[in-house]
């Protein structure tokens, strides 16, 4: 009984077969449990690898922050080494406390800022010269006038100075003032024909002009080529024309100078020929100021070329400054002089990009170049600093 079994179908199954059986059964379990077990070392070792990859990133942001740490406290310390300066915060307080307290140290610099002097042209947001359009200390060294003064005349900002205070013959700069003085009278008529005498020769320097003795023009065109074209006579004939006569025209002339300021001033007579006529180029300034206010000496001074009737003829003048002359500069005024004893001299109130005045004074350049020279080139400067 126990060595044979029966099968369903009758047949005898010896026990060997069913011994088989049990153990393919014990195999197949043996099997599955090996391959769970390498499933499960694999998971670990999979987990292990994830792990490792985590700490080394968790590694390396340590390492940057770090870094950074490490800059910040670089940055503190170089920020406590540097002087003391007022740093708007980037941050807003997030109460109005905050608010107060970030208000007060602002308040506080403000105060030492006003009692600190002087600050820079550009921190006040006034106007200056700047060295990217060629102001600069080699620039400077090629002007030729002895005697330089720029004032911005909107802002009242002197721009460049040089021996702006220093006294000097102004030669036919002169003449200004002989406008500015004969237009304040009121009493001769402008269209009026006035006779050169031989009252207007020069006797000082003893300088020749086209204007002879007998010549009769109207002292509108007396007045227009003595600011043109430097005519010496024509304003020797208008001194002498003035009411009281010549003496009562310069006192005229040096009350005036002393009426605008110009203290260290002083006229001997009305042409320039005289090296006692001075001033400075600071003072000069104001000279030019006084002019611009003068609508004929605005248009005369300003003119290329006039066509003069003298009685017996006509003569052809043109504009003794050759900036103007030839378009080189925009200017409402200008007066050019020269002797000996002064150099040569130019005034200018130039309207730098056509609308914004400046005003130029030069005394003392070595030559009628030098002078035009220095007014290119301070042209340029101011076009390319002010707006």
């Amino acid at each position: 009984m126990l060595s044979t079994l029966r099968s369903p179908y009758g047949h005898a199954t010896p026990l060997f077969l069913s011994t088989l059986r049990r153990a393919g059964a014990v195999a197949r379990l043996m099997m599955c449990s090996l391959l769970l077990l390498m499933l499960t070392t694999l998971a670990g070792k999979f987990s292990e690898a994830q792990a490792a990859a985590g700490s080394s990133a968790g590694k390396q942001r340590a390492a940057a922050t770090g870094a950074k740490g490490r800059k910040r406290t670089v940055r503190k310390k170089a920020a406590a080494d540097k002087p003391a300066r007022a740093v708007r915060s980037r941050r807003r307080p997030r109460h109005p406390a905050a608010a107060a307290a970030v208000a007060v140290p602002a308040a506080v610099a403000a105060a030492t800022a006003a009692t600190a002097g002087p600050v820079s042209a550009v921190a006040s947001g006034k106007p200056e010269l700047l060295s990217r359009c060629g102001f600069t200390e080699a620039s400077r060294r090629h002007i030729f006038s002895r005697g330089v003064y720029v004032l911005d005349e909107e802002t009242g900002t002197p721009l460049f100075e040089r021996n702006a205070d220093t006294v000097a013959p102004i030669a036919s700069v002169t003449k200004l003032m002989t406008a500015i003085v004969w237009l304040d009278q009121k009493q001769l008529a402008m269209g009026n024909r006035l006779e050169v005498t031989e009252d207007d020769l020069d006797t000082l320097k003893f300088t020749h002009s086209r204007l002879g003795v007998g010549a009769s023009l109207s002292r509108a065109d007396m007045l227009h080529i003595a600011l043109m074209s430097s005519e010496n006579r024509a304003a020797a004939a208008l001194s002498r024309d003035y009411p009281g006569g010549r003496p009562a025209f310069i006192a005229a002339m040096n009350a005036r100078a002393q009426a605008l300021g110009m203290t260290h001033s002083h006229f001997e007579n009305a042409t320039g020929l005289s090296p006692e006529n001075v001033s400075t180029p600071r003072e000069l300034a104001e000279l030019v100021k006084a002019a611009n206010r003068y609508q004929p000496i605005r248009n005369d001074s300003l003119d290329k070329q006039k066509m003069i009737n003298i009685g017996r003829g006509q003569l052809q003048y043109i504009n003794s400054n050759r900036l103007i002359r030839y378009g080189q500069v925009n200017a409402s005024v200008q007066k050019t002089g020269f002797i000996n004893e002064s150099g040569h001299n130019m005034v200018l109130r130039m309207l730098v990009h056509d609308r914004r005045p400046v005003i130029v004074t030069m005394l003392g350049s070595g030559s009628a170049d030098g002078s035009r020279l220095d007014g290119v080139r301070i042209a340029k400067w101011l076009n390319c600093s002010l707006n």
